[in-house]
């Protein structure tokens, strides 16, 4: 990187302050994951590959056998997918002393923006002090780029807010977990404070493991287990999500994301009917669900203008029956069908509801990442001065 561009990097910081008293004032209420990060945004520009390493010391004091932590940098690319990316989560850090770590990556003329901070995984303390982060110049001496509160001197605010950090891996979201809280602590590697992460009561991810819970018969239980992962995954993608997010129309033709939430809601309902009671909708589950089920022109007219609440809510509650059905029920009823099914048996219909997420799931997040930014208003060409 040439002076001129690193020079480039350091005068953007004082607009990236800015931006984080300003995005740090939309939070998301407190969500259940089991690790919890901070992060700071360097805004970038260069004409070359250019290397960096990030540094800090950390220590950690877990309670649990797979606790740890570890420093993590995102490059995120003017094209909007994300460059390099690195967490250490091949080398997490456990040492309950002090050390001093280090990611090295680079960037190239994509990039538009370098993410990088710390993540703390369960229940423990987690330490973390003196955070430098360098880009290598022509003569491949690394040289330190200014961050703010790099270590930490500018104490917590109510065990929740570090000066100058988000809670969160991006600009947009200051993300809370159920579980953690950060302080200031005068257990430090340099200067009068350090930063203090500390997980309590956090559990363990169970969607990320396939297996049987003892309320199942065995195939039913790897069953819910995958069915469970799929609906967790849809929710930690939507919970954030407000009104005028949930209900962007990305053509005329496209569903809004509120209207497929409602559209899995809906088919998963037509399932419980068609494999629990052997039927299809009556008239009642018609009218509240059939237009969801349908999609098209009119989903487009009447889903809308909902909190992300109003969604999710029935689709716990869908689901929740689902379970309380399949409790009822044996492996012998997996391998069994409706009496119109000449193709297909009821552990088909559910793997059918499972995939049937999944595919809706990949175009919720296509869409997520084409709605605009709030406020932004694209002018005619002819209202353009040239």
């Amino acid at each position: 990187m040439t002076p001129t561009h690193s020079t480039k990097i350091i005068s953007l910081i004082s607009i990236l302050v800015l931006s984080i008293s300003v995005y740090a004032q939309k939070t998301t209420r407190p969500i259940e994951r089991e690790w919890t990060s901070f992060v700071q945004i360097i805004p970038v520009k260069t004409d070359k590959k250019v290397d960096f390493k990030l540094q800090a010391d950390v220590k950690v004091v877990a309670q649990d056998d797979k606790g740890n932590a570890g420093l993590w940098v995102r490059v995120d690319n003017t094209n909007g997918e994300s460059g390099f990316f690195d967490n250490m989560n091949d080398r997490p850090i456990t040492s309950s002393e002090w050390k001093t770590y280090t990611i090295e990556g680079s960037m190239d003329q994509n990039a538009s923006t370098v993410n990088f901070g710390g993540i703390c995984v369960l229940n423990g303390d987690f330490y973390f002090d003196n955070v430098k982060f360098f880009t290598k110049n022509e003569q491949g001496i690394y040289e330190p780029l200014e961050i703010k509160n790099p270590g930490f001197e500018e104490q917590v605010i109510n065990q929740d807010e570090v000066p100058n950090w988000l809670r969160g891996i991006r600009k947009d979201r200051t993300v809370r977990i159920k579980g953690f809280t950060y302080q200031s602590t005068k257990d430090k590697t340099e200067g009068k404070y350090g930063l203090l992460i500390t997980g309590k009561n956090v559990k363990k991810d169970s969607t990320r493991y396939i297996n049987a819970s003892q309320e199942y018969t065995p195939q039913i239980g790897t069953l819910v287990s995958m069915l469970n992962n799929l609906s967790k995954r849809v929710e930690r993608v939507v919970q954030n999500l407000d009104q005028r997010e949930l209900d962007h129309l990305m053509d005329e033709k496209a569903n809004r994301i509120g209207a497929l939430l409602m559209h899995l809601a809906a088919t998963e309902v037509y399932y419980q009917a068609y494999t629990f009671e052997n039927r299809g909708f009556n008239e009642e589950e018609k009218k509240k669900w059939g237009v969801a089920l349908s999609l098209g022109e009119d989903a487009r007219a009447q889903i809308k203008g909902h909190d992300v609440d109003y969604y999710l809510n029935q689709y716990k509650e869908v689901r929740k029956k689902t379970l309380e059905e399949l409790k009822k029920r044996n492996d012998d009823w997996l391998t069994q069908g409706a009496s119109d099914a000449a193709y297909s048996n009821y552990h088909y219909n559910w793997f059918h509801v499972m995939e049937h997420q999944s595919s809706h799931l990949g175009q919720i997040l296509l869409l997520k990442k084409r709605i605009p930014k709030e406020n932004t208003i694209k002018l005619p060409e002819d209202k353009v001065d040239q």
